[in-house]
């Protein structure tokens, strides 16, 4: 699984890759106190997305993003839509 080596190309293909199937995607977030590295991984079983970095300012664009796929994942809109597909 290999990481994204840009920000701008893993936010885009996260985003995508959730809202093909918001039912099977899921967010994990991990941070390594020894490394000083922040990971983000989006998955749906099939496709593995992966993001690492160790600088500050990149945690406010994986907030950013988290809280944007979170809010996808509790409106109405994306579930009906979801629901329309199965």
């Amino acid at each position: 699984m290999p990481y994204y080596q840009t920000w701008e190309e893993f936010s885009r293909a996260a985003e995508k890759l959730y809202l093909t199937d918001p039912m099977k995607v899921r967010v994990v977030l991990k941070y390594r106190h020894c490394d000083g590295n922040l990971c983000m991984k989006v998955t749906d079983d099939a496709v593995c997305l992966q993001y690492k970095t160790d600088q500050a300012q990149d945690v406010k664009k994986i907030e950013k993003l988290h809280g944007k796929l979170m809010r996808f994942m509790v409106s109405k809109e994306s579930r009906s839509v979801s629901m329309e597909t199965d």
